[in-house]
Parts: C-alpha cells; structure tokens; sequence
C-alpha cells in the first residue's frame, strides 16, 4: 500500500526540503549509526548508575536497565530521524551519539513517569482478613 520511506525519499528529492535531497545514506553508514546510537545509550546509561539486567524474575520485571529499554528507545528514535531524511553531520553518526546519550537521560529520569509500573494485585487488599 503505503511504502513511507520510499516515498519520503522520492518527494524529498524533487522539493529539495531543507536541501536535504542530495544526501545518500550507504547501508554500512545506517548499520554504523544504529550502533553507534546503541553503544552510547548502554554506556551512557552504565554510567548514570543504572543497573545492566533488570532484577530477577526476568519475567515479571519492571525494572529499567541498561539493555532494556535504553538501546530500543535509541535505535526507535534514530530511525524516526533516518525515515525523515533528517541525517546532520558525518552522516548520521552525530545525531545517533546526541540521540544515545538522551535515550539514557531519558530512562534514567522520566521512564517511570511516562510509563508507570503497573499496580501490584494484592495491594488493594487488607491482609488482616
């Protein structure tokens, strides 16, 4: 039906939208970004103190650590920006550390606001019955 990115690119380059047009991204240059963007938000988040794995049971963990949710978050926005042709400097490798280094910010201080921990099932409870 509708294919986004093809059709960002192929308009973009006839309205030249923010001149932007003349920039072509290689496969290796996206793949480096991604993981650029992925190394800096784990790092960035070790280093704000967050714990690498979420505590145990792994399963019923709402916990944020520094390999869930920080490098998903990171590489979800990075591709918003790829899709929209949006690249800055050094293609691309610019946006994805500045988008890393948020991503960590970001979980680390308002994860648990935009997304709140479900409530627990026994807590509305009274335990003296």
């Amino acid at each position: 039906m509708f294919d986004l990115v093809f059709d960002t690119i192929y308009f973009a380059s006839f309205s030249n939208f923010y001149g932007l047009s003349n920039i072509n991204l290689s496969s290796f240059d996206i793949l480096l970004a991604y993981i650029v963007a992925i190394v800096c938000s784990i790092i960035v988040a070790l280093v704000l103190r967050l714990p690498l794995l979420p505590s145990k049971p792994y399963r019923y963990s709402f916990d944020v650590s520094a390999l869930y949710p920080t490098p998903i978050i990171a590489i979800g926005i990075l591709s918003i920006f790829l899709v929209l042709n949006y690249t800055f400097m050094y293609n691309g490798l610019v946006i994805a550390v500045v988008i890393g280094v948020l991503s960590a910010l970001f979980v680390k201080y308002l994860f648990d606001f935009v997304f709140p921990k479900p409530l627990d099932e026994n807590a509305g409870e009274d335990i003296n019955e």
